[in-house]
């Protein structure tokens, strides 16, 4: 990944929630369940491919610790293997950072299939009144297409500039940020440039990128609940925000190596296909030689290209849509990850070699093994302890928390055998979580204590987000949750240390886990009340 796109995901941030367990999620299906219509389910070796090398993937990316969250693997249009890594489930969306560009980009090109716009059109023109009073050169040669490639003449990623909180303006913003450059000359990472994408599209139809391309593309490949963040005038984000479940990552990267045909219809312009998946510029990022990193095989409109003849869709902490042509293969992978590189490099050793031809003898064994494997995938559950003799003294006592900028007021702890029920109040009211001692209790939250929303908005109806959680003794006086935002990438830890009547709260969210960071969100104390 480059420094450019790291930069960005530290800007966007990361919200934590606390809260009420209110339902509990459908059961995990097994691996070769079937869960939509449009995709059949086969064995590895009908289709070619070996068993055993995708065992060898699953055993190389979880010694790797590499935390994905699901995989499926498509061959001549069937799914060969898919598994989610508990708490995660298929009927759960996830969010896709920008592996929604390539979404973005495939609305231009439907767009431009209509004859609403093409690609040389001047940015400018779409936008008269948010234009500056004086327009640069550059400003003035910018294209459509220098938005899709990432290649709009910005010295550095303008997103955060352009996304600052005094900003409601996001296109107003992204014309007064200085093009340095040449239009074309150099690509640099710019989530606002598909930002812009999306805002042409609401523009020129009226709708929202979303609601645009539900009859075009979502509806078609029935996928089902997709939702967008957007900016503060209602323009879906383009870049970032979209959350879709796995297998409808999985069958977007089959449109697309099926050159746009699905169910016999045309969905997108097979130029179209050729002209967003094809080297347009060269990308930077990653720090190996050329030959040995994907992030340096060139970019396309909203899509990487890869080693191996192939391209992707993906985005941060290892939300990917592979496509390899010329084996006919599709890989939709979802992750909290430091190193993406990695994930790739195990598809390449392992998924790869697995192919073998268009078929191959059966291998009851492996295959076995493998659905066995896929259907059991699990999160590790951090256990040390589930009970401490300091139970008695706290549970169904209420800590009163000494004034802090998040205005959590009191925190209340209650105990049965086998969970932990932690109420915290604050301006909002308040605010219950159930934690499995040694397992994961499925339910909602509704409280966020941190700038970055889990739910995107406007999503009608839903105002929670769903969460895995459990709960260990560390120590007899130390309790720590594990909080699994589980329509999200991430997850958090909150560790409550008590100390005769007092309790200290700390807290350390999953993307300072991954980068040693500090957390930002400072110590609490409190005494029972």
């Amino acid at each position: 990944m480059s420094l450019n796109r790291r930069a960005f995901l530290q800007q966007l941030g990361f919200g934590v929630a606390q809260a009420g367990l209110l339902a509990y999620l459908p059961s995990r299906a097994f691996a070769g369940e079937p869960n939509a219509p449009h995709l059949v389910r086969s064995l590895p070796e009908a289709q070619g491919v070996a068993s055993s090398g995708i065992l060898d993937f699953l055993d190389a990316v979880e010694l790797a610790d590499l935390n994905l969250h699901s995989l499926m693997v498509l061959r001549h249009g069937k799914v060969i293997a898919e598994g989610w890594w508990a708490p995660y489930a298929p009927d759960l969306k996830h969010t896709l950072y920008s592996l929604s560009k390539s979404f973005t980009s495939t609305a231009i090109g439907m767009a431009v299939q209509e004859g609403r716009l093409k690609v040389s059109d001047k940015v400018i023109s779409f936008f008269p009144k948010e234009v500056p009073a004086k327009v640069s050169k550059n400003l003035s040669e910018l294209t459509v297409k220098h938005l899709l490639t990432m290649s709009t003449g910005h010295a550095k990623d303008p997103t955060g500039a352009v996304r600052a909180p005094q900003n409601t303006n996001w296109v107003k913003a992204f014309f007064n940020e200085p093009l340095d450059l040449k239009p074309g000359s150099q690509f640099v990472y710019n989530s606002a440039a598909t930002y812009m994408l999306s805002a042409i599209i609401q523009k020129l139809t009226g709708q929202t990128l979303l609601t645009y391309l539900e009859k075009r593309l979502f509806e078609p490949l029935d996928i089902k609940g997709a939702d967008w963040e957007t900016d503060p005038a209602g323009v879906c984000t383009g870049g970032w925000g979209l959350r879709l479940k796995t297998e409808d990552i999985a069958k977007f990267g089959q449109l697309y190596l099926q050159k746009g045909m699905w169910n016999g219809k045309r969905l997108i312009a097979e130029s179209w296909i050729n002209d967003a998946t094809s080297f347009e510029i060269q990308s930077v990022g990653g720090s190996r030689k050329k030959e040995e990193n994907d992030w340096l095989q060139g970019y396309g409109y909203q899509f990487w290209r890869c080693r191996h003849d192939g391209y992707r869709g993906d985005g941060a902490m290892g939300q990917y849509c592979v496509v390899i042509p010329n084996q006919d293969l599709v890989i939709a992978v979802t992750s909290e990850t430091s190193n993406m590189q990695a994930i790739m490099d195990n598809m390449w050793d392992h998924i790869l070699p697995a192919i073998k031809g268009n078929e191959l003898p059966e291998d009851k064994s492996n295959q076995a093994k493998l659905r066995q494997r896929l259907g059991n995938l699990a999160l590790k559950i951090p256990v040390a302890e589930n009970y401490s003799s300091l139970i008695p003294d706290i549970s169904g006592k209420s800590f009163k928390i000494d004034t802090n900028e998040m205005n959590i007021s009191q925190v209340t702890f209650s105990f049965s055998p086998d969970a932990c029920k932690v109420s915290l109040e604050n301006d909002k009211g308040k605010h219950d979580i159930l934690c499995g001692l040694g397992k994961w209790k499925d339910g909602f939250t509704d409280m966020s204590i941190a700038p970055v929303k889990l739910v995107p908005t406007p999503v009608p109806g839903e105002t929670k987000t769903r969460v895995a959680a459990s709960a260990t003794w560390l120590e007899r006086n130390t309790l720590e949750l594990t909080l699994r935002y589980i329509e999200t990438a991430h997850y958090e830890k909150v560790r409550y240390t008590f100390s005769g009547t007092g309790v200290k709260i700390e807290f350390k969210k999953s993307t300072s886990i991954l980068s040693g960071t500090p957390d930002g969100r400072p110590a609490l104390s409190g005494t029972i009340a």
